[in-house]
């Protein structure tokens, strides 16, 4: 079966970027799916339930079912393939949601779960879509434009006589560090990343602990959600005790960054790379245009 045959499915963001770039369109995405924007015109396979509007109580929805799945949908197109993840069960339809509703289906479809924890494991991602969509040349060629942008900026910032510390949350409240590859690309873009390492989960930090490592940068990127969602709910860290007082906001070097090019394993990686070079080395890397400052002081 060829790739023009298949009938696929995404319920993941990542995968359905990934699909796109692959030249391949799905029948069906997630909600969540906004890249490329055809992509948001494709009928949903899900809904959310969460609908809160601040971070705190978004992530106590998040804590229970998150998802309905429109099984009729499934039944009526009868995928071949399904491109999930297997990371996170709550910034999109995870594996174990899809198994359950398997048996609804009148053909059981291959079921591909995605999952990275560094550069290395986004470029895997990328090669066993292009494997199971039958594009693997294509899927070589997008790893090979994806590692070699990566490559240039860090011989743009390799020969920089000062690294930044930086930190980057990925949720404001309660507060979470961004890990996985963002280490990888903090160190990349010219920065030093104290609070976690390569490969290792995000993880819940204490406001303690930023205000430890008071860093020279720091970089908003709520998983998933747009630098205006960030700006929008910026008293969530404003209102902080000591935020004034930090390195970063003394020195206006508080960013707010796309987490949906932040958090998903995709090629847009390396736009995001890039936006983080021109973060802290202004003018040494491309896409300092496109730094969004998030907030000077607490005014």
């Amino acid at each position: 079966m060829t790739s023009s045959d298949l009938t696929v499915v995404s319920t993941t963001p990542s995968g359905t970027e990934i699909l796109f770039e692959l030249g391949v369109e799905p029948a069906a995405v997630s909600h969540a799916c906004d890249w490329p924007p055809r992509a948001a015109e494709l009928p949903s396979v899900d809904r959310s339930r969460v609908d809160a509007d601040r971070s705190r109580q978004r992530d106590e929805q998040a804590a229970g079912d998150v998802y309905d799945v429109d099984v009729g949908l499934l039944r009526d197109l009868a995928p071949d393939l399904v491109v999930t993840q297997s990371v996170c069960g709550v910034c999109a339809v995870d594996e174990q949601l899809v198994e359950t509703h398997l048996d609804d289906l009148p053909t059981t479809p291959q079921v591909l779960p995605l999952s990275a924890a560094d550069l290395e494991g986004v470029a895997g991602c990328i090669r066993e879509v292009g494997r199971a969509v039958g594009r693997t040349d294509r899927a070589e060629g997008i790893v090979d434009r994806l590692e070699s942008r990566v490559e240039q900026v860090g011989e743009r910032t390799a020969a920089v006589t000062h690294r930044p510390s930086v930190v980057v949350l990925e949720w404001m409240d309660p507060i979470h560090a961004a890990a996985n590859w963002v280490p990888e690309l903090v160190s990349a873009a010219g920065g030093r990343y104290p609070l976690a390492e390569t490969g290792q989960r995000s993880r819940e930090l204490a406001w303690q602990e930023v205000r430890a490592v008071d860093p020279e940068v720091l970089v908003v990127a709520p998983c998933s959600a747009s630098p205006k969602w960030a700006l929008e709910r910026r008293d969530e860290l404003r209102s902080r005790p000591g935020w004034d007082d930090l390195r970063a906001v003394e020195e206006g070097r508080v960013y707010a960054l796309d987490g949906r090019l932040l958090s998903r394993w995709t090629p847009r990686l390396a736009d995001a790379l890039e936006r983080l070079a021109g973060m802290f080395h202004p003018g040494l890397a491309a896409g300092t245009a496109e730094v969004r400052p998030l907030a000077d002081r607490g005014r």
